[in-house]
């Protein structure tokens, strides 16, 4: 009699159980399409959650020398950290030393991202050849150059662990389109390529070259650039988009600084996010015939209203060759060439 009751009970509580794992799997899955994307290699939907970041764990290796820090001396002509306690990246506020060698020991690689479209293809062998003089030296580097004339991307010698990986893309009559793209492709990039196999990326305009040591105090998870030309102004002089109809609007008093469109990254998934979330609001405010002021300039702006950047790098990571450098800028990193606009640009 136990028996059969015990029986009666198993073919009850068995279907039960059965079905609270199907509903378990269910959730779980649901939860992880939300809080992942997809990976068109592999089928499957990624959790952002579970990829590690190196950016967590900070080991220098034993028997490092170096200067003793101090938090009583150092530069006293620029602010080093924002009102949200992230870092902004000046000459003499970090030591190279005790970065690389954090970084080293955790085999990081870095992808960057560069659109050499149209007459914008003569810029590329300064940038290149000035990249591997000093953008990540020492380190694994992916350069992807984005452009529709491929055959004339020029041969650069590149040092061991770096690679050049170009990428065919079609022409456009008005220099606004090639603009707005960039966060597509950004996007597609980092889902179909990048996906497991960077650590970082970091997106720069061809029309620039580096002067002197972009590294590893550059990483971090979402990295934002200050733009050269407003540094020094309130903000109610930035060009944000002021349109309320635009989904990059910033109203009068808002904002924090004026990030540079030309030069921003950091961890793989924060980009990821960033672009997606720029491309679709440029894409929704295109279906109702708005286009903001300085495309996705303008919605990466509105973006990191939001999304604080977790690192800010200075203006010397993206200056003006045509601007004095101003006493606070003691190097030039990196930097915008000069150009005759009527000449490059399709319209």
């Amino acid at each position: 009699m136990m028996m059969m009751l015990n029986l009666k009970y198993v073919g009850v509580l068995l279907p039960v159980a059965l079905l609270l794992g199907v509903a378990f799997v269910y959730l779980n899955s649901f939860y992880r399409l939300k809080e992942g994307f997809y990976d068109s290699s592999t089928g499957r939907f990624v959790d952002e959650n579970l990829i590690g970041s190196p950016d967590l764990h900070l080991v220098a290796p034993d028997g490092l020398k170096y200067p003793q820090p101090s938090i009583m001396h150092g530069r006293t002509d620029i602010v080093s950290v924002t009102p949200w306690l992230a870092p902004i990246v000046w000459e003499g506020t970090f030591n190279p030393v005790i970065l690389d060698s954090i970084y080293q020991k955790k085999n990081i690689s870095i992808a960057a991202t560069v659109f050499a479209v149209g007459k914008y293809i003569m810029f590329l062998k300064n940038f290149l050849e000035t990249a591997e003089e000093h953008f990540f030296v020492g380190f694994r580097v992916n350069v992807y150059v984005f452009t529709d004339r491929p055959k004339e991307v020029p041969e650069v010698k590149m040092a061991a662990g770096r690679e050049l990986i170009v990428r065919s893309v079609p022409s456009s009559k008005r220099w606004q389109e090639i603009s707005a793209r960039r966060m597509e492709l950004i996007q597609t990039l980092i889902e179909e390529t990048l996906l497991n196999n960077v650590d970082y990326i970091f997106c720069l305009d061809v029309d620039s070259k580096f002067h002197s040591r972009w590294g590893t105090e550059s990483l971090g998870g979402l990295v934002a650039v200050i733009h050269p030309g407003y540094y020094q102004d309130n903000r109610n002089k930035f060009p944000y988009e002021r349109r309320p109809s635009s989904r990059a609007y910033l109203a009068s008093g808002e904002g924090d600084f004026y990030y540079c469109g030309g030069a921003f990254g950091g961890l793989l998934m924060e980009v990821h996010q960033l672009a997606r979330t720029c491309r679709k609001n440029f894409e929704d405010d295109a279906k109702e015939n708005i286009e903001a002021a300085w495309q996705e300039e303008s919605h990466l702006n509105r973006y990191m209203w939001t999304n604080k950047p977790s690192k800010v790098l200075s203006p010397e990571y993206l200056w003006q060759d045509f601007k004095p450098r101003n006493p606070e800028i003691h190097t030039v990193r990196f930097s915008g060439v000069i150009k005759n606009y009527a000449e490059i640009r399709p319209n």
